[in-house]
């Protein structure tokens, strides 16, 4: 077994002790509502939730995924979740205002403020209890198995082992998640992202001075070309070397996916654990600027040092086979790192784990307690008066911990077992995100139009895998065909379902539309003053200004100043711009 140092020991103790320590300090502030548990009370700052989503979508299984995608296809492997950030600005300019004028607790409570009907209530319960407790005690499932194996290699331990370990951090999370609520976690989120940060960038600096690397010149000189390249190449897609795509796989990334493909955390126009971030902000600018800063972080900062990791690893463990690939980042860490240093790392783990867990438990909770407890079990009018009603709601919110963590667990044992049919499932997502976005502008769509969309995938998608793939053949997978295919019909579902079921009723429409103000025209209400083509500006600036400064960095780290420059002064031509249209609206 790999021993740590006394320092490095110490290290990790004291870390658990201040995130604990943090939210005995804010238990106070929890107790009091719904909106103070789940929202933090709705009025923190823009940084502090900008960086606690960026902890969030931190996960300790991500640096690996990332290191296994650079020893696929090289820096360009990156691009599948890059192409990510067109969507991210999209919710930034256009929907985190909205969200914080919608005045809700959770994203399926929205369902009932824009819709009505019976449709509306079943749709609110279901995405509870569907999004809440199922798809959240996969996605938790899938995080601890990371940590699990980052224990393992770290180390050496037997898997059974490590499980026992990573549960004992799972009920340390779920005690400090449940003590302080959503304050508490997103101010330990923003000291686990300092951690974390710190951690990986001092990672990286060390690997890199290794002898075997010989600096950032002498890595450079011992990498193919290939891998290196920033940007993925029109071609015949390869299981190694530089991303390709056919020219349809091309065109499905990077005009259709992004905003009409649903995905846990970079759901179009918000959504989840993002859009309760954008509800917990003071104002309706806070929400924005916290969503601006959690991109730029998120794509154009976090990543560098985990590619530069990643490559170094490739060359200290050639003989990595590249569906192993990810535990070469946990090697590095274990084989490299002095003693202090390491115990650092393995916090910064930690941290990544903790503040991605104990944000899935609040959020799931959240959906729990407010749109399946409160909505349809023990409404408000069955308590004596308000305040004993959300006592017992935030009494329930602490007890739905305890049961998304057992839920977590049994997961966690069965994830080899699930894990396609989850994969599925998220792939169904395909078609819903236009559904996302209109249903917020357009008063035509209903309650019925989003169930289809969100149930008229599943059949769709496991037609194009059993019939379609094997019949068409290589070209039409390579062409991303059943993406194509999901997204048209299921566009054609909705509209059709939309077309032949009755409207929202006017009063909910009228309520809505003056609630959250998001323009363009409303029946009952008539024309409401709208800025899509301001707010479409403010998002190329934004898009520019996110793949500037990601690629500015990238560029520079590489010591390719010429390119490094070029794409610097466009970040800040973009950013300049975007701050003086920002200025007239503020005027």
């Amino acid at each position: 077994m790999f021993a740590m140092s006394t320092i490095d020991w110490w290290i990790v103790v004291l870390s658990l002790s201040l995130f604990l320590g943090i939210n005995l300090f804010l238990r106070k502030k929890a107790g009091k509502d719904r909106k103070s548990f789940f929202l933090g009370g709705g009025n923190m700052p823009w940084y502090v939730l900008g960086l606690s989503m960026v902890a969030t979508t931190f996960a300790a299984d991500t640096p690996l995924w990332v290191t296994e995608k650079i020893a696929q296809h090289g820096i360009s492997g990156n691009w599948l979740w890059w192409n990510m950030m067109m969507g991210g600005m999209l919710t930034t300019f256009f929907f985190a205002r909205l969200w914080k004028r919608a005045g809700i607790l959770t994203e399926p409570e929205f369902i009932e403020l824009r819709y009505s009907g019976v449709g509306a209530r079943w749709l609110r319960g279901f995405k509870a209890l569907y999004l809440g407790l199922f798809l959240n005690a996969i996605i938790m499932g899938w995080v601890n198995l990371a940590m699990m194996r980052i224990l393992e290699v770290f180390f050496d331990l037997s898997p059974d082992t490590a499980f026992l370990l990573t549960m004992a951090i799972l009920i340390l999370v779920a005690l400090y998640a449940s003590i302080a609520g959503l304050a508490g976690i997103v101010y330990t989120d923003t000291i686990q992202f300092f951690i974390a940060m710190g951690g990986s960038i001092a990672l990286a600096w060390i690997v890199i001075q290794q002898p075997e690397i010989g600096g950032m010149a002498g890595m450079i000189a011992q990498l193919p070309e290939w891998r290196l390249d920033f940007f993925p190449k029109i071609g015949n897609n390869a299981d190694v070397g530089t991303f390709s795509l056919s020219l349809g796989a091309f065109l499905s990334y990077f005009i259709l996916q992004w905003w009409n493909a649903w995905y846990p955390g970079a759901e179009p126009g918000g959504g989840g654990y993002i859009a309760q971030r954008m509800m917990s902000a003071k104002d309706e600018d806070q929400a924005l600027y916290s969503v601006l800063f959690f991109q730029i972080l998120h794509y154009a900062i976090r990543p560098w040092p985990w590619i530069i990791v990643g490559l170094a690893s490739l060359l200290l463990y050639p003989e990595l086979p590249v569906e192993l690939s990810g535990k070469g980042f946990v090697m590095v860490m274990r084989d490299y790192l002095p003693n202090g240093l390491r115990g650092l790392l393995l916090v910064a783990f930690i941290s990544a784990y903790m503040s991605t867990i104990s944000t899935q438990i609040n959020w799931g909770a959240s959906y729990l307690v407010n749109d399946l407890y409160a909505r349809f079990i023990k409404p408000e009018n069955t308590f004596s008066n308000q305040k004993s009603a959300e006592k017992n709601y935030v009494l329930a919110g602490r007890f739905s911990s305890l049961i998304l963590i057992i839920a977590a667990g049994l997961v966690t044992t069965q994830i080899s077992s699930i894990d396609q049919a989850a994969q599925f499932l998220i792939a169904c997502g395909a078609g819903l995100g236009s559904v996302l976005i209109l249903r917020w502008y357009w008063w035509r769509i209903n309650a019925w139009t989003e169930i289809a969309a969100t149930v008229f995938p599943v059949p769709v998608l496991l037609f194009c895998t059993v019939y379609l793939e094997p019949y068409f053949g290589e070209g039409f997978v390579q062409n991303n065909g059943t993406f194509y295919v999901v997204v048209g019909s299921t566009i054609l579902c909705w509209l059709l379902v939309t077309l032949i079921t009755p409207p929202t009723q006017l009063g909910v429409l009228k309520q809505y539309a003056l609630r959250v103000r998001p323009g363009g025209y409303w029946p009952g209400v008539g024309m409401q003053e709208h800025h899509f083509g301001r707010e479409s500006l403010r998002w190329l600036y934004a898009v520019i200004l996110g793949y500037g400064c990601l690629f500015a960095l990238g560029y520079f780290i590489f010591l390719q100043y010429t390119n490094a420059l070029l794409w610097g002064v466009g970040a800040l031509l973009a950013g300049v711009l975007l701050i003086k249209s920002n200025a007239k609206i503020s005027k």
